[in-house]
């Protein structure tokens, strides 16, 4: 299920709108993080990234945690993969790895771009343990029974910290609208920012005491779920100002650069 970059989004929307759909009962989540992430939400600067920066890194662990304390609303227990790239040094590993251990959160290193299938032993290995120690009591976050206002209300609460929602005028009338015409019941797929458990790229690690604004609501009757649209978020997927592609090259002996 690819719908979106974050827990907060992704993992929302497949308890809430995959499982219930397609009557399936996780037994676990994974939940993917990395050093890069981490430090960007504690507010080192995106082309310093590869740069260690153990106080960015501090601050921003409380996201991971945020991430851990969401998925456990769903029931299902979780397991960190610590997705290494090779600018991470030892000590930003290891400084993740303590965050897991006081957070009682199993964990493992997961080296698979470089290694392939032996840099993921360690992470099934965990994960397998966590299946035989631990038993899921997964449910969605709301029943479709509530409003689509109390729905979107539940998320933004619940999962992204927010202190309460702002509907505008036209999301309020495309509200009543959809609520008249027999799709109150639906479930709810947020479209938001990645970058911020917010509606707002700007707010990082663990924002609180925010509105999440909506500013618009569509139904998509045939996949059977309301879009809710907030803040300022880009809908169709798009392309970075500078390509990936244009840092990589190959040399006259064949050796190609730029991929990592």
């Amino acid at each position: 299920t690819e719908a979106g970059f974050g827990a907060d989004l992704g993992a929302e929307k497949f308890f809430d709108i995959k499982c219930r759909f397609g009557g399936l009962s996780p037994d676990a989540a994974v939940l993917v993080a990395t050093v890069r992430a981490l430090k960007y939400n504690g507010g080192q600067a995106r082309e310093d990234l590869k740069n260690e920066n153990l106080e960015a890194l501090t601050k921003g662990l409380v996201n991971l945690t945020a991430h851990i304390e969401n998925l456990a609303k769903f029931g299902v227990p979780v397991v960190v993969a610590i997705n290494r790239f090779h600018t991470d040094t030892e000590a930003e590993l290891a400084m993740v790895a303590s965050e897991c251990e006081r957070l009682s959160v199993p964990f493992a290193l997961s080296e698979v771009f470089a290694k392939g299938g032996e840099g993921g032993v360690a992470l099934a290995k965990a994960l397998c343990s966590l299946l035989e120690e631990k038993k899921s009591h997964f449910a969605p976050l709301y029943e479709t029974s509530l409003p689509l206002e109390g729905k979107i209300e539940r998320i933004a609460k619940e999962i992204y910290g927010a202190a309460g929602v702002s509907f505008s005028p036209q999301a309020k009338k495309q509200l009543a609208t959809l609520a008249r015409t027999g799709f109150s019941e639906y479930p709810v797929c947020m479209a938001k920012t990645q970058y911020s458990l917010s509606d707002n790229p700007m707010l990082l690690g663990r924002p609180k005491d925010f509105i999440l604004n909506v500013r618009g609501v569509k139904v998509s009757s045939g996949a059977g779920f309301v879009v809710v649209y907030t803040g300022d978020v880009m809908i169709m997927p798009g392309l970075p100002a500078k390509a990936a592609a244009e840092q990589i090259d190959i040399d006259k002996n064949g050796n190609i650069t730029g991929l990592f």
